[in-house]
């Protein structure tokens, strides 16, 4: 069995989950990682030492600069023959690239996946979350989308797998890039962190969330989420949200401030390895979930908790 990995990248660093999808996708035979892009080839380089990667197949083009999901897909498909398995992870960009490919190839995607029984077998959540299937297809050819914080990051050695410079698929011309308006922040990403700190609509207001959120953030070195009522409120912008129509996260630590836990929410930081809950109804859902619960009102509590943070 040979795996194809679909790179997403700037142009400079590779996509963190695409580390994990490298994991993850080791599991099922050889892994190739295809990169596309234009003007590239340090990053190309790169992703060559990555541990447990076989071959990189590399293209350079202009119209792949901006990964185009309409001109990724074709040259995905171009390259099929050899592979079993087409794979990346489930972030916005595999997700907006891989049903593409599997409609071209007329072949089943398994989504989202957890975990990898063997090369037809895939466990996935379903329910937001609440319960999970087990999914196979015998298929011949299968397109999966790869769950990032299930699996652990592939890293770099002293390895240097071939690099193939394959043809380039021509332009399809379908869309354009217009622009990317990035968010700037000195806080580690929400999906990569070791700690992150969310909160809900319970704090009232943008003034309040950012008050109170933003120091107890500093102290722990923390990412800040929030929950999609805080989103909607404009407490908080759309790249924080955490859940199902967020992103997932499993960082180390989880705080969950004024968030009642609605399934959408737990279903994107449920796997965290310890969650601290703060909540001033006992009966909360968001209860169910934590390891360490604290009933109160949190415009008491996250201040002094910050507090005695910062004197330890």
């Amino acid at each position: 069995m040979t795996v194809l990995i679909v790179a997403e990248h700037n142009g400079k660093q590779l996509a963190a989950a695409t580390l994990n999808a490298i994991t993850a996708a080791q599991k099922l035979g050889e892994v190739h990682v295809l990169v596309a892009g234009s003007g590239c080839l340090n990053l190309v380089e790169q992703v060559s030492k990555i541990n447990g990667v076989a071959k990189v197949l590399h293209v350079d083009a202009p119209h792949f600069a901006e990964l185009l999901a309409e001109e990724i897909a074709p040259l995905v498909v171009s390259l099929a023959a050899p592979y079993t398995h087409f794979a990346a992870a489930a972030s916005a960009f595999g997700k907006n690239i891989m049903p593409r490919v599997a409609a071209l190839l007329d072949c089943s995607q398994v989504s989202d996946l957890t975990e990898i029984v063997d090369e037809k077998t895939f466990v996935r959540p379903i329910y937001a979350g609440n319960a999970f299937v087990t999914v196979q297809s015998d298929e011949p050819k299968l397109v999966l989308t790869i769950r990032a914080s299930a699996f652990s990051a592939a890293v770099s050695g002293s390895q240097n797998a071939p690099i193939e410079a394959v043809t380039a698929t021509p332009a399809q011309d379908l869309s354009r890039f217009v622009g990317r308006e990035l968010t700037a922040s000195d806080r580690p990403e929400l999906t990569q962190a070791r700690v992150v700190v969310s909160g809900g609509r319970a704090f009232g207001s943008a003034e309040q969330f950012d008050a109170l959120l933003t120091p107890l953030a500093d102290t722990l070195g923390a990412a800040i989420g929030a929950s999609r009522a805080a989103v909607d409120a404009e407490y908080a912008p759309n790249d924080m949200q955490v859940g199902q129509t967020g992103k997932i996260v499993a960082p180390e630590l989880y705080f969950a401030i004024g968030i009642s836990g609605a399934i959408q929410h737990t279903a994107g930081m449920q796997d965290s390895k310890i969650i601290v809950a703060i909540n001033k109804d006992p009966d909360a859902q968001i209860f169910n979930v934590a390891d360490f619960g604290i009933v109160g009102d949190l415009f008491e509590i996250v201040p002094e908790l910050t507090k005695q943070l910062q004197n330890r």
